[in-house]
C-alpha cells in the first residue's frame, strides 16, 4: 500500500509517532525493531534473551480502547487499523499481535455468509464476531466427498456456506464435460438471471477483497516501521490437524464426534486426503533479512483433553497434527500453534516434536505443569489469563506477572502474553502487565 492510499491525517500521525518513539527510547525505530525481534527469536529458540518479551493483542480491545464500535473493524478498516496502531504505541509491547482482517462486512453481505456473525452486519455494532458451526457435509456424503471432492465443494459445500452461491446447486457434475459438447448444455444455466446476479456479486466482492488485502499488508508494514515486529510471519504452511478441518468446516463438532464411532474409517480417510492437499499446497519458508524463519500460526481446536479420550486422540488427532508440524519445520518454519482448551494430559506427546522449533501457546493448560514437562523442549507463550486482565486489580496483575517471571520465565523460554483474546481487558491492567514484565523480566 503506497502512501497515497493512506489518509493524510493517518500519515501525519504515523510520522509523529515515529518521532515520539525514537525520542522516548533513544533509539531509531529500526534499532528497536531489531532488538525486539532478537528478543523474541532468542526466546523461541530456547536461548536466554536480555529479558522476557511481552506482547498484547488488538482486535476488540483496540476498538474499545479507542472508543469506537466493533463494527468499525468490518466497515471502516482505516479507522480500525488506526485504533490498532494507537493501541500498540500506547502500551508499547515487544510484539503486537495485531489482528488484521482478510475480508470485510461488505463481502460477507454480498456473499450472504452463513458461517459468520459479525458486528454491524447480522449482529449489533458492539457484539464481537462469532463463528457459526454446522454440518456443511452430511454424514451420508463421505463417499461423495472422496469420489469427487471438487464436485462436492462446488455443488454442495459452497452453496451451504454462502447464500449467494446457491445457484451452483443447479449445475450438473462438471466431470461430465469430458464427454465433449457438455459445456453447451449448461450455457442456459450460466446465462440465467440468478447466475448473472451472482457474477455481479463476485465482481464487487473481488474488488472489495483486493482493496482490503492491499490495506492490510500496508498497515502491517506501518506497524513494523514503528519498531514493533509482528509475532507471526507470512508463508504457505501445512495446515493444522486435519481433524479440525472436518470438525470446524465439514461435519461440525457433533458430527465429527459421532463419526469417530459410526464411520471411523471414512473419517480417517478424509483426514488423510485433506492432509495430502495441505502438503501439496505448502511452500518452503522464506527467512527475513536477518535469516530468521517466519513463525507459522496454527489454530488447534479439538485436541483439548475434554473432546476425546487419549485412545481417540492417538488415532484421529495426533498423527495428523504431528505430521503437519514436522512437515512445517522441515520446510523451515518455526511453528506457533495456539493449543486451545486444556492440554494437561497431552503435554508428553509434544516431546515428540522437534526441540526449539515449536511454541506452546497455552490457553487453559496448567502452565506450571507445561513448564515442568516442556521447559527445555519448547518455548511457552501466554501465562496471563484474560479473566485476570478483565476482572483483576492492577496489584493482582503485577503479582501474577512476577510469579510467571520467577517460575515459567526461569532460564528463558517464556513469551508473556494473554492466554487468549483480551477483548474486555482493563487498559490499566494491560499497562501493568507490560510494565511489570519489562521491569522484572530482565536476565
Amino acid at each position: 500500500m503506497t502512501n497515497d492510499t493512506i489518509p493524510v491525517e493517518l500519515q501525519q500521525k504515523i510520522s509523529r509517532y515515529k518521532d515520539e518513539i525514537e525520542q522516548k527510547h533513544g533509539m531509531s525505530v529500526q534499532q528497536l525493531h531489531d532488538e525486539r525481534k532478537k528478543r523474541l527469536y532468542d526466546t523461541v529458540l530456547l536461548k536466554t534473551p536480555d529479558r522476557i518479551p511481552v506482547g498484547i493483542q488488538t482486535g476488540v480491545f483496540a476498538c474499545r480502547n479507542a472508543g469506537i464500535p466493533l463494527s468499525t473493524e468490518y466497515y471502516d478498516q482505516f479507522a480500525y487499523w488506526e485504533a490498532c496502531i494507537d493501541t500498540v504505541v500506547e502500551f508499547d509491547p515487544d510484539i503486537s499481535g495485531m489482528m488484521l482482517m482478510g475480508h470485510s462486512g461488505v463481502i460477507n453481505e454480498l456473499l450472504d455468509t452463513r458461517t459468520q456473525r459479525w458486528p454491524g452486519g447480522n449482529l449489533p455494532d458492539d457484539v464481537p464476531y462469532q463463528f457459526v458451526e454446522g454440518e456443511y457435509m452430511k454424514p451420508e456424503e463421505y463417499d461423495l466427498f472422496l469420489a469427487d471432492p471438487s464436485d462436492f465443494a462446488i455443488r454442495y459445500f459452497l452453496p451451504r456456506l454462502y447464500g449467494s452461491l446457491e445457484p451452483l446447486e443447479k449445475l450438473p457434475p462438471l466431470r461430465n464435460m469430458i464427454r465433449g459438447g457438455f459445456f453447451g448444455g449448461i450455457l442456459g444455466i450460466l446465462a440465467s438471471p440468478e447466475f448473472r446476479a451472482l457474477g455481479e456479486k463476485i465482481i464487487k466482492s473481488n474488488a472489495e477483497q483486493e482493496k482490503t488485502m492491499k490495506m492490510m499488508m500496508g498497515i502491517g508494514a506501518i506497524e513494523t516501521q514503528l519498531g514493533y515486529p509482528s509475532q507471526f510471519g507470512f508463508g504457505r504452511g501445512t495446515g493444522g490437524a486435519p481433524f479440525d478441518v472436518i470438525s470446524d468446516m465439514l461435519r461440525g463438532m457433533r458430527g465429527a464426534m459421532l463419526d469417530m464411532y459410526r464411520c471411523p474409517d471414512k473419517l480417517l480417510e478424509v483426514c488423510e486426503t485433506i492432509q495430502e492437499w495441505q502438503f501439496a499446497e505448502a511452500a518452503p519458508a522464506v527467512p527475513d533479512a536477518d535469516g530468521n524463519p517466519p513463525r507459522l500460526f496454527m489454530a488447534l481446536h479439538r485436541g483439548s483433553d475434554g473432546f476425546m479420550s487419549k485412545e481417540q486422540f492417538e488415532k484421529f488427532y495426533w498423527p495428523g497434527l504431528k505430521k503437519a508440524i514436522i512437515k512445517a519445520v522441515e520446510l523451515g518454519y518455526i511453528v506457533a500453534p495456539v493449543f486451545e482448551g486444556i492440554w494437561d494430559d497431552r503435554l508428553e506427546y509434544l516431546l515428540e516434536l522437534p526441540k526449539g522449533k515449536v511454541t506452546f501457546w497455552t490457553e487453559n493448560t496448567d502452565i506450571y505443569r507445561a513448564k515442568e514437562v516442556l521447559g527445555d523442549h519448547m518455548c511457552i507463550q501466554g501465562g496471563v489469563p484474560p479473566t485476570l486482565l478483565q476482572a483483576g486489580s492492577t496489584q493482582d496483575v503485577e503479582e501474577h506477572c512476577k510469579k510467571l517471571i520467577k517460575t515459567i520465565g526461569k532460564n528463558g523460554g517464556l513469551v508473556a502474553f494473554p492466554n487468549s483474546a483480551m477483548d474486555y481487558a482493563k487498559p490499566e491492567n494491560v499497562k501493568v502487565m507490560v510494565e511489570t514484565v519489562k521491569k522484572y523480566g530482565v536476565y
